[in-house]
């Protein structure tokens, strides 16, 4: 999952950039509204996190924006401006939640995880496909109820075709949700994460889809 991170405060952005890139997430952060305006208007994220104290552009604005665009992504804002007034205020411009300042790092995960379990249509964070099992909260995968250990960016492959299990999703979309902007990425860095896959997990589990991408393999009951 690829997340938008909107922050000016270098030690809250620091400290929840650290927090989310070690449960898997991929983090972009921008400190200031015109350039979160440029990034939303690019795409590619899952989710963004939004301060509305922002130097540029206020947050709200970037709010509007967002969703003057028919944008449906999940906006979750952080802020300072905690009264009741401005939670209103934010929930009616747009955002999906609203989480004030100071705030826990393990309820910020908690609200993400929901958020976009709701995007995808899942009510609960187990995903399972045929005998693969995927819980986006403990970040834990079985085959058959035994437990495998994959790597993070497997993982994130894992989660993203499973997220969409009839879905073909290509090389680009895959690799939207494995780097950041500045992380250097290999030639052939996808294909190896596929082979650790379908070695763990069984090598008719994902299928190539030549010249567009990759997709699980029909589930069977």
């Amino acid at each position: 999952m690829r997340l938008l991170l909107v922050e000016d405060d270098e030690m809250i952005g620091r400290a929840v950039l650290q927090a989310l890139r070690a449960e898997t997430y991929v983090v972009d952060w921008v400190r200031d509204g015109n350039t979160a305006d440029t990034a939303l208007a690019v795409g590619g994220h899952d989710l963004m996190l939004l301060d509305l104290g922002l130097p540029g552009r206020d947050g709200m604005e970037v709010l509007t924006r967002l969703r003057a665009r028919r944008s449906r992504l999940p906006v979750l804002i952080l802020t300072a401006r905690d009264s009741v007034s401005n939670r209103i205020a934010g929930l009616d411009a747009g955002a999906d939640d609203y989480l004030p300042k100071p705030f826990d790092l393990d309820e910020l995960s908690a609200r993400i995880r929901a958020l976009l379990r709701r995007r995808a249509g899942h009510a609960q964070a187990l995903l399972e496909h045929g005998d693969v099992s995927l819980d986006m909260t403990t970040r834990e995968v079985s085959r058959a109820g035994q437990p495998v250990t994959l790597t993070i960016r497997e993982f994130a492959v894992l989660q993203a075709l499973m997220e969409h299990p009839r879905a073909v999703l290509t090389r680009d979309q895959l690799y939207q949700k494995l780097y950041g902007w500045g992380e250097e990425v290999g030639s052939n860095t996808l294909e190896v994460f596929i082979h650790g896959l379908r070695r763990k997990l069984g090598a008719s589990f994902i299928v190539t889809i030549r010249g567009i991408g990759y997709c699980l393999t029909a589930a069977t009951s």
